[in-house]
């Protein structure tokens, strides 16, 4: 079952993917991309490394952060209830079989689209910037939010108040419970990654919408979307997905700091430049004697 799973997520983010790069990217930018690609996945290479690296960190540390976050023992729950109250049972009085349909399709396809979308537009702009604010401010909130889940145990709605609170996406569509156990523990909803991540697409695109200006706007619907459908579906409280989108804040900001700071391109040319100065005082030293 997992394997249909992943087979029908990867071709339907696929159609919607080149949907997109039809309506966004366009053709010139493929045809620069083609003679460029090299050059700019040389630059972006050591930002993606990291994030590979804080992936595979992170799958392998889901299997013992509940057991960590237990020995500490700071359990959120009823704290997190007493603050919001019946917040996710009134947004679910709203449920009807096209809201949660629509809902589930966001939570699960537009999510991995909005994550996967943003790698191949920026790839194909010709200044890397922004693909390597990106891949940084995904590594910041991967890695923020693990430690988050470390510290703090959370259960969401569905699991706290399992008799007033609808599980709505398993309840409705339960073989998606295959992926989503692959990469969700029920101790982990503070912060809502996807709130956070939805977040972080929607910062940059802002930030680049002079160049994708329809983009944007695309954006911020379907990262609103993103963030109601964690609470609609019960499975983040409001405050996770209020988390999130501080996590995604910080995150971008850092992400930009450490792209100014440590351009290992910028590194590299610098090294070639301060080499080329260097043989052409050598030349200069030569001409005079």
């Amino acid at each position: 079952m997992l394997t249909q799973v992943l087979v029908q997520l990867v071709v339907v983010v696929t159609l919607m993917i080149a949907v997109s790069v039809a309506l966004f990217v366009g053709r010139r930018r493929l045809q620069v991309t083609r003679t460029e690609w090299r050059t700019r996945l040389r630059a972006t290479a050591p930002v993606l490394a990291v994030l590979a690296i804080v992936l595979l960190f992170n799958s392998i540390a889901r299997q013992i952060v509940p057991d960590l976050s237990w020995m500490i023992g700071w359990n959120l729950t009823w704290a997190i209830y007493d603050i919001e109250g019946q917040f996710i049972l009134w947004l679910q009085s709203f449920e009807t079989p096209a809201v949660t349909a629509y809902f589930s399709f966001i939570y699960i396809y537009g999510y991995v689209f909005a994550l996967t979308f943003p790698v191949v537009a920026y790839f194909a702009l010709s200044d890397t910037r922004p693909l390597r604010e990106l891949l940084a401010a995904y590594t910041l909130n991967y890695t923020l939010g693990l430690v988050l889940y470390v510290f703090v145990i959370a259960f969401g709605p569905r699991n706290m108040m399992p008799e007033l609170v609808e599980a709505l996406l398993y309840d409705t569509y339960p073989q998606y419970q295959h992926l989503t156990r692959q990469v969700n523990r029920n101790t982990n909803v503070f912060p809502s990654l996807h709130a956070s991540l939805a977040t972080t697409v929607t910062l940059l695109a802002y930030r680049t919408r002079d160049r994708y200006p329809t983009w944007f706007y695309v954006t911020l619907g379907l990262g609103a979307s993103i963030a109601l459908s964690t609470m609609y579906l019960g499975i983040h409280w409001a405050i996770d997905v209020l988390a999130g989108i501080g996590l995604a804040y910080i995150s971008v900001s850092l992400a930009r700091v450490l792209v100014d700071r440590w351009s290992v391109s910028a590194w590299i040319a610098s090294i070639r430049g301060r080499d080329a100065d260097d043989d052409r005082e050598m030349d200069s030293s030569s001409d005079h004697t």
